[in-house]
């Protein structure tokens, strides 16, 4: 399976650096970009406009500023909620406050503010292995949801940006699947086992 992105928010302070880490990160996919302090109208309906270009490859939208206006996000709805063929949005605002709830309910949120840098997980996730999976799930099954979500948060973090990890996408839907199935109630421990165990070395690791 190739590797890609979903769709997704990220939500970092720095929207500009971010925005360029991406255009390498996802070299050599065509990157559009509507970077703006303020995204007004004029910007969504251009960033909608680009969506509909048809692409033989996926290509990635990325809207980033400090706010975007609630015209503008409205805007946005239908053209996220079905995106046209190979195409990806990525949302980069400074806190998920500047977001409507109708656009929050529709993709996946990356949380890389710096107060959440130093959170670091005593794992490695480019060297998984078994021990490492059950010592660092166990005592889980109690966890509460929102606790949950943010472990998985650190364990996403772990792998992307402390690591540097380029993830397959067996181990991209494992995160995405991983929200989900909390939002449904799912045992805590399960899931992070569910996503653990895409990073255990081949022939281990379910594709």
């Amino acid at each position: 399976m190739s590797d890609y992105v979903r769709s997704h928010i990220i939500v970092c302070e720095n929207y500009e650096e971010r925005f360029s880490e991406l255009k390498e990160e996802l070299h050599p996919f065509r990157v559009v970009g509507f970077i703006e302090d303020d995204i007004k109208i004029e910007h969504a309906k251009a960033a909608v406009a680009e969506a509909y270009i048809s692409e033989s490859a996926t290509k990635y939208i990325i809207i980033a500023g400090k706010s975007i206006n609630p015209v503008s996000q409205n805007s946005l709805l239908k053209v996220l909620e079905e995106p046209p063929k190979n195409i990806e949005f990525i949302l980069i605002v400074p806190n998920k406050s500047v977001l409507l709830p109708t656009i929050l309910s529709r993709l996946r949120v990356v949380s890389l503010n710096q107060k959440r840098t130093h959170n670091t997980l005593d794992i490695s996730m480019s060297r998984m292995d078994l021990a490492q999976l059950f010592e660092f799930s166990k005592g889980h099954d109690y966890t509460k949801k929102h606790e949950a979500k943010a472990i998985i948060e650190d364990l996403f973090f772990q792998a992307t940006i402390i690591e540097k990890m380029t993830l397959n996408g067996a181990q991209l839907e494992s995160f995405e699947q991983a929200y989900k199935l909390l939002d449904l109630n799912a045992n805590a421990k399960v899931v992070i086992v569910n996503v653990l165990m895409k990073f255990l070395p081949s022939p281990q690791n379910a594709r």
